[in-house]
């Protein structure tokens, strides 16, 4: 385990591509069971699986890139395409005998293991949002938002898992100092961000160019990396609960997105409605 920064971020992106990239304890044991049966497997309620893991998710539009080019002159950018590109014997093949992330920080400080959940909950909580929002703004190509969502934060997890300790002194660091914009703790524990090392890593995995945009909040402009930003905000806003002070201009620009006002979206969340929204009158559809 890697237990001090990397000089270059070369050097980040030869760590994570040189090694095998770990996935959730869950997702091995569902791929192992649909892998008995392999006549009744179902794309749809396999990409179901992949899409709760951002490793595996992006391990898979990894895989599939090089075929693209042999057969396709457009991005595979869905995992249901991908597993149909790939075959499903093929599939099962090449994603046997998986690492899991629990293995792989088993003789860690329990808090890494416990830090990278976290951010792997947060990250399916923002594929959630991300992909309702989409529906409800009638995205209708919907997953490619909820993939950006997930993997938004894939730098944050792979340096969980291959440099737990880095991961922890990032995280005491903003814990330490609530104020600090947890890019510039980035840049002080490793001299990168996690944007810097995820975009990079899209490159070397060749990823497809709509999912490169869709994770960088630099083309905010856009609709559609607004709906994956504000997700990725309103899960990391929420994740210890709803009384973070930012999460009230959160629900105005997601209400701005999807066209609705705050109220409306506290009440599609399922939660109260601050005070200073409380006396909206609200004439929005509900859901």
């Amino acid at each position: 385990m890697l237990d001090h920064p990397l000089p270059a971020l070369e050097d980040w992106i030869l760590l994570f591509s040189n090694n095998s990239l770990p996935v959730l304890r869950v997702t091995k044991r569902r791929l192992e069971e649909m892998r008995e049966n392999l006549d009744a497997v179902d794309v749809r309620e396999l990409a179901r699986v992949i899409l709760q893991d951002p490793i595996m998710t992006v391990r898979v539009l990894a895989y599939i890139q090089p075929m693209r080019g042999r057969f396709l002159q457009h991005d595979i950018t869905t995992i249901g395409s991908a597993i149909l590109m790939a075959g499903i014997e093929p599939f099962f093949h090449r994603f046997e005998n998986l690492p899991t992330i629990e293995e792989q920080l088993h003789d860690q400080d329990p808090h890494a293991l416990l830090g990278v959940l976290q951010v792997i909950r947060r990250a399916q909580r923002a594929a959630d949002y991300a992909q309702d929002w989409a529906i409800r703004r009638q995205d209708i190509n919907m997953e490619d938002v909820r993939i950006a969502a997930l993997l938004h934060d894939l730098a944050e997890i792979l340096v969980w898992c291959f440099a737990p300790r880095l991961g922890l002194m990032i995280h005491q660091l903003q814990a330490l100092e609530p104020t600090l914009r947890s890019v510039d703790a980035q840049k002080r524990v490793l001299e990168f961000t996690f944007l810097d090392i995820q975009l990079a890593l899209c490159g070397v995995w060749h990823l497809p160019e709509l999912l490169k945009t869709l994770i960088d909040d630099d083309h905010a402009e856009q609709v559609r990396v607004r709906n994956v930003t504000l997700a990725v905000r309103l899960a990391r806003h929420s994740a210890h609960g709803w009384n973070d002070p930012a999460l009230p201009d959160d629900y105005i620009d997601i209400g701005r997105l999807l066209n609705v006002s705050p109220a409306t979206v506290c009440r599609r969340l399922g939660i109260d409605v601050p005070v200073q929204f409380a006396d909206q009158d609200d004439a929005d559809p509900q859901p």
